[in-house]
């Protein structure tokens, strides 16, 4: 069977358990969406150490820009207030599992998710989608285990985990999740240590940075005038918005079996690129686009977070999302200031904005033509107080 391998507690004792209870032949394999390099080396060197077969690594980062991340900005992907990050990576990571597992004959699928939260809906949907036929095994889940278990049992083992910090971390190109241990307390703040992308703000540069990023179709083309690739971007504004302490978020998040956790997240270029797509929306798209637009962006996130990205409903609301990306074309100028981030000015060649319509300096509206819009503004609302009175 090909385990979907972190490196992590998780997956480092799910090998020795398939060996061992289920007498599997592990295929290890690692998805590159924006990982720590040195994290997945140590991760394939601790795999073949525990006796795989195999252990295959897949680059996917820039599969993952173009085919997730792109359409998350165009649907201004969110979950209760943060980008989707976690959840996106989840999927092209499980078509690769489901593609090794074809080329190398396997029986079937691994993955290291516990049955508290939210990745085992994302990895066994998209699987019995694209591949019904494999059988999807969970030991942690499967086997009812927890941390303090799995901690002994890899003692016992001989198993290579790291003494690493008591946080369990997840990172990618669109953010990184940082929770358990003091975290799991909502009453106490986040320490400073479990931050790696974003200075403290009151540590960030006192005078900000202004920072221009230009749209084409609702995807991000360019950053302060030069063009570059979606991979390069996203990897550059993590950069920069993050030395200005942009992208934390603290937040008390449902997770799909209905469980509030407390959760941690860094996601620099994820909130920059957001909040400048929302505004160039904004300024091109109607009153009555954007407030549609808005139900079905959560709808879209809803679906995305609780593991339905290849749900045809999904497909369907990216088919009037694409429809209104068409006009999604221009440039903002975003204000970074320890810890914030303001769109302070945006262009656009299709913009609704015009300058004579709302001026208070121009004539262009006959004014007293509003008098007979007014006399009958709010009808219904004042023939039911007539008829109360």
């Amino acid at each position: 069977m090909v385990l979907s391998f972190s490196g992590g507690l998780d997956t480092l004792v799910s090998i020795r358990l398939l060996q061992e209870k289920y007498g599997a032949d592990v295929i290890t394999l690692t998805v590159d969406v924006g990982q720590s390099q040195e994290k997945m080396r140590r991760a394939e060197e601790k795999a073949k150490r525990l006796g795989v077969v195999k252990h295959l690594h897949v680059d996917a980062k820039r599969e993952f820009v173009e085919g997730y991340i792109f359409p998350s900005i165009r649907a201004n992907g969110c979950y209760e207030g943060y980008p989707l990050s976690t959840a996106l990576a989840r999927y092209p990571i499980a078509e690769k599992l489901v593609e090794a597992a074809r080329k190398e004959g396997a029986d079937a699928v691994a993955h290291g998710c516990t049955g508290k939260g939210n990745d085992q809906f994302r990895f066994d949907t998209t699987v019995s989608i694209l591949a019904p036929d494999l059988r999807i095994i969970a030991p942690i889940r499967e086997l009812n285990l927890d941390r303090g278990w799995e901690r002994k049992y890899a003692r016992e083992k001989g198993i290579p985990v790291d003494p690493e910090g008591k946080y369990s971390i997840d990172e990618n190109l669109w953010g990184r999740s940082i929770e358990g241990a003091d975290l799991e307390d909502p009453s106490k703040p986040p320490s400073e240590e479990i931050y790696s992308w974003t200075r403290s703000p009151e540590k960030a540069p006192p005078n900000g940075r202004r920072i221009r990023i230009r749209f084409d179709g609702g995807v991000p083309v360019a950053l302060d005038g030069k063009r570059m690739d979606g991979l390069r971007l996203i990897t550059s504004l993590n950069r920069i918005a993050g030395e200005h302490g942009v992208g934390r978020i603290e937040m008390i998040e449902d997770r799909i079996l209905g469980i509030k956790a407390r959760e941690n997240y860094e996601a620099p270029a994820a909130t920059v690129l957001l909040q400048a797509h929302r505004a160039l929306e904004q300024l091109v798209l109607t009153r009555d686009e954007l407030a549609f637009k808005e139900l079905v962006d959560r709808r879209w996130s809803e679906l995305v977070y609780a593991g339905l990205w290849f749900d045809p409903l999904r497909e369907d609301l990216d088919a009037f999302i694409a429809q209104t990306q068409r006009r999604v074309t221009g440039e903002v100028t975003v204000e970074l200031c320890r810890g914030s981030c303001r769109v302070i000015a945006r262009t656009s060649p299709n913009s609704m904005y015009e300058g004579r319509l709302v001026s208070f300096e121009s004539s262009d509206i006959d004014q007293r033509e509003v008098a007979g819009v007014l006399k009958i503004h709010g009808l219904q609302g004042k023939l039911v107080r007539r008829k109360m009175k």
